[in-house]
């Protein structure tokens, strides 16, 4: 059978608009995809991903190189393409004041669905995405996981022959992400669809037929995922930290042994590392055992690889952002005097209770995180905490000052960086710095101190006049922290600060953290990465409003019968949640 798309030799060059120089997307690329099969691509920020999947849909002409998709010339004749695909880009267009249904309606309409179709169409994707009792509720009051899947549904209002996905899970829970994905693989296997998905997640990568490895705009390794983790097959391990010390900070050590580890994430209580090529295991550890390689392992040898084939570091760190890592805990950490107090913390909108009576603290130096499915009342709760949004009862004191009366007094003492890039796009790095400082009321020797101080902390210095919107990915996520941190807060929240980054991106982002905390700041963080909550000293998981759950990860796993990762403590404690909730409405 022909196959569903064939590409050969692909380019890609764009202009950018302000330097005027060429900047390559793709480079000798080449791809072919089964028909009724499942096709990942992941890389890190500005592998190329985005520009391919849009090249496949025929919204981007190559500029070098042959493309087939289902026996056409996307090149040539995009148009018949378009009519027998779909795709859905990483922000759908869904239209927040109109219902579900509506929704549906509109995107029939602009796809040409008869009308005689379109009743058991709507009837199989409602059943399928269990939005058939939100038929008549806006879609900006959809949780954002049940948004994701609104737009999938509207993507196949029409019955494709090929389905691209860019990175459709991005900010989604996992209790959502679960679903999407059996949504998806129900999809190949009793319709037969062809999908092609982007997404920065390898534990989904690792469901799929075929994997291609993108770098740079190139093809670094394609195969199945279990050719791919062949890579770090015999060189993958797990290391118990010692008594009563965060798995966080054995990764950082490891981490700075170069010559020895080539990658390291604490896992289950464990830290999961990778040993350099014939390096011996390292004995940094109480104890050190050998464990399966996973798709991860292979995706991370095969791209540190690829950067120090370039590079003598991993692509946007500096050999500071990997040596220099702490070696203990200190003593701002073990100093129990709460920075954050919340009491019996109620916020209601009109009649809706958003977070119903949630108590805890947050003590100085401690990273503490905020999780929860879409719609769970962790953003409403973090607002809350940075005096954006007030309480309608209960007690919240931030770094000793009582929100409810002075929240102005609190923001100068805290740092804040938001999931979306907030800063002025078209002033340059230092520009964008200095304003931040002059905001948070520093000024003369001392500001430019600072500023000067954040350029080098962040290696930001190359970019000091570049402006903000064109900088790489990974450099927007340091420009946003150095701006949050340049007034040197005693408390520094994180709203979900790694979606959508690639695994390399956020192990430098962690091991910031964990230097952050060694200087005593406190870190509160929201994440949809269960991997990151193992990051954390304690972790809330709230679910409508309520607190389900609080503790060390290694309690709150403990919980969930002893899950053996976060990923499933998470969802057994939240369906245990609302199973009680759903029992307790019933009596």
């Amino acid at each position: 059978m022909a196959a569903a798309l064939s590409g050969r030799a692909l380019g890609k060059r764009f202009r950018d608009p302000a330097t005027k120089r060429e900047q390559v997307a793709l480079e000798d690329f080449s791809i072919e995809v089964a028909r009724g099969s499942l096709t990942a691509l992941v890389g890190p920020d500005g592998a190329g991903k985005t520009t391919l999947i849009r090249m496949i849909a025929g919204l981007v002409q190559p500029s070098a190189g042959t493309l087939s998709v289902l026996g056409l010339d996307v090149i040539a004749r995009p148009q018949p393409v378009q009519e027998r695909i779909s795709y859905m880009p990483q922000r759908f267009g869904l239209y927040e004041d109109l219902s579900v249904q509506e929704n549906l309606d509109l995107y029939a309409d602009l796809h040409g669905v008869p009308r005689d179709e379109r009743a058991q169409r709507y009837r199989q994707l409602l059943e399928m995405t269990d939005l058939r009792p939100f038929v008549d509720r806006p879609a900006g009051q959809l949780s954002g996981g049940m948004k994701q899947k609104l737009g999938l549904a509207c993507t196949l209002v029409r019955s494709p022959e090929l389905l691209l996905l860019d990175e459709p899970t991005v900010g989604v829970d996992p209790l959502s992400r679960r679903e999407l994905w059996q949504i998806v693989e129900q999809l190949v296997q009793t319709a037969r669809l062809t999908v092609v998905v982007s997404t920065a997640y390898l534990d989904e990568a690792e469901r799929c037929d075929q994997v291609l490895l993108m770098h740079g705009g190139r093809l670094l390794a394609s195969g199945t995922p279990a050719a791919l983790r062949d890579a770090a097959t015999g060189r993958t391990f797990v290391a118990e930290p010692a008594a009563g010390e965060p798995s966080r900070l054995l990764q950082a050590r490891l981490l700075g042994q170069r010559d020895e580890v080539l990658d390291a994430v604490p896992q289950g209580g464990h830290v999961r590392f990778i040993r350099q090529r014939d390096a011996a295991p390292p004995a940094d550890a109480d104890s050190v055992r050998a464990v399966p390689a996973r798709l991860e392992d292979g995706f991370m040898v095969l791209l540190r690889e690829a950067h120090d084939a370039v590079d003598a570091t991993p692509a946007g760190t500096t050999p500071a952002d990997t040596r220099a890592t702490p070696t203990a805990a200190p003593d701002a950490a073990n100093d129990h005097a709460p920075v954050i107090e919340v009491r019996d913390l109620v916020r209601k909108f009109g009649d809706f209770t958003a977070v119903a009576n949630t108590s805890f603290s947050v003590r100085r130096g401690e990273v503490f995180g905020l999780l929860g499915p879409n719609g769970a009342g962790k953003t409403t709760t973090f607002r809350m905490l940075c005096g954006l949004l007030p309480a309608t009862s209960g007690q919240l004191r931030v770094a000793g000052v009582d929100m409810r009366h002075a929240p102005g007094s609190a923001r100068r003492r805290i740092g804040y960086v938001a999931q979306k890039f907030a800063l002025y796009g078209n002033l340059s790095v230092l520009e964008n710095l200095s304003f931040f400082a002059g905001a948070y009321g520093l000024s003369g020797p001392r500001a430019q101190q600072r500023v000067q101080a954040s350029l080098a902390d962040f290696g930001l210095e190359r970019y000091r006049a570049t402006p903000a919107q064109q900088l790489p990915g990974g450099y927007r996520q340091r420009l946003s922290m150095a701006a949050a941190l340049i007034h040197e807060p005693e408390i520094l929240f994180l709203d979900e600060p790694t979606s959508g980054a690639d695994p390399l991106a956020r192990r430098e982002f962690w091991l910031r953290i964990t230097r952050l905390a060694q200087r005593g700041i406190s870190v509160i963080v929201t994440t949809h990465f269960m991997e990151e909550a193992e990051y954390c000293d304690r972790i809330v998981i709230q679910d409508a409003g309520r607190l389900l759950a609080i503790g060390t990860p290694a309690e709150v796993r403990m919980q969930a019968a002893n899950a053996p990762d976060m990923e499933q403590a998470f969802i057994g404690i939240v369906e245990a949640g609302r199973r009680r909730a759903t029992q307790g409405t019933a009596s």
